[in-house]
């Protein structure tokens, strides 16, 4: 079955980098549409970038020049660099994965796998 797991997260200072990783297992990333979401309290589930089979990407407004995905396929495994942090990227951050289509959509109900989550803290 189909498993992904979150990993790198963390407290950050304002200004300061992470790298969350996305282990994924049961399927295989080459194949598939990935993608990494993002929920802070009280607010919905919201798109942060999201990677097609073939390389193409997209991004939030809020993540553009400061985010990156990526993923090694012989690992298996996303990425999401985060630079230039700001207090409002704190949010529990979800990996995704969408076996079926090469060209990803962007809505949470686009995609049916998810991991469990890995929380990321920005502080001034």
């Amino acid at each position: 079955h189909v498993q992904l797991v979150e990993s790198g997260g963390g407290s950050v200072q304002v200004g300061g980098s992470l790298r969350l990783s996305c282990a994924g297992s049961g399927f295989r990333s080459s194949d598939s549409c990935m993608a990494w979401f993002r929920q802070s309290p009280g607010k919905g589930r919201e798109a942060v970038a999201t990677l097609d089979h073939d390389g193409g990407t997209n991004y939030a407004d809020s993540a553009k020049g400061r985010f990156a995905i990526s993923k090694d396929n012989a690992k298996n495994t996303l990425y999401l660099q985060m630079n230039s942090q700001k207090p409002e990227d704190t949010a529990m951050y979800y990996c995704a994965a969408d076996r079926v289509k090469w060209v990803c959509g962007w809505f949470k109900t686009d995609f049916p796998d998810w991991g469990q989550g890995t929380q990321v803290t920005v502080s001034s």
